[in-house]
């Protein structure tokens, strides 16, 4: 079975409750890591997630609030004795930075380090971007600030699809990622250039014909957070839940 972890719902600016957003999609015996902020390693202890099983990091896109953990994960996960491989997937510009980042930090002289493996993901409508026993990720540009990634994820086995429209304004991609899944988490940011609100998030659920909605990537600092699911349900008739830290979501 499939779960989805939530490991933060924030937008750019995260309180003591809700982190920066991204989240797990844990497999049987692996799990896969969208985007990385925070302390990694602290994070993925507190929602049950062992280090040794992530094998495959997928980064969205290059701002701080997605990547700034990157450098700590792998400094850590070094320290504590990794030793297999870790592949990290991105567009080219994204992992262009996260390499720059590292040289910075003169990685090449950490002895012993495990092997990461850079792998490009092309900027490509529905493009294959990672492939496991259980499940397909397929991923498309959106309308972001910068280049940036939404994900279409496929279960073999139960034949269930849910999609991850990332930061993006409302856009044609979104719904072809979201077209007929069991569940689109969508961002909730607000509406403004590169976001989205949570009534254009029911928008776009209901034209791509999802079953429900999850919106992410709020401001928790917003008094009203709370009544997005409601701004949703003006334009979606789906259930609409809003993502909080730690939920887990079985698929």
């Amino acid at each position: 079975m499939i779960k989805i972890i939530i490991l933060g719902s924030a937008n750019s600016i995260a309180d003591a409750q809700h982190e920066n957003t991204h989240l797990a999609i844990q497999e049987d015996n692996a799990f896969i890591l969208v985007d990385c902020v925070g302390t990694p390693i602290v994070r993925l202890e507190q929602a049950g997630l062992d280090f040794n099983q992530l094998h495959n990091l997928i980064l969205t896109h290059s701002h701080p609030d997605h990547i700034s953990g990157v450098p700590l994960l792998l400094m850590n996960m070094w320290l504590l004795g990794r030793k297999h491989p870790l592949n990290i997937f991105g567009l080219k510009e994204t992992l262009t930075l996260i390499q720059n980042l590292m040289d910075a930090y003169e990685w090449s002289k950490w002895p012993n380090f495990f092997p990461v493996n850079f792998r490009v993901l092309p900027a490509e409508k529905m493009s294959l971007a990672l492939e496991t026993d259980e499940l397909r990720i397929f991923t498309s540009p959106v309308k972001h600030l910068l280049p940036t990634l939404g994900l279409r994820v496929e279960l073999k086995n139960s034949h269930k699809i849910f999609a991850y429209s990332c930061d993006t304004e409302p856009c044609a991609a979104v719904e072809e990622l979201a077209a007929g899944v069991d569940m689109l988490i969508h961002e909730a940011t607000g509406e403004a250039l590169g976001h989205s609100s949570a009534r254009q998030a029911g928008e776009i659920a209901q034209r791509a014909k999802a079953n429900s909605l999850y919106l992410i990537h709020y401001n928790p600092r917003d008094e009203n957070y709370l009544k997005l699911p409601q701004q949703a349900r003006e334009s979606f008739r789906g259930p609409v839940t809003l993502a909080e830290d730690f939920m887990e979501i079985e698929i």
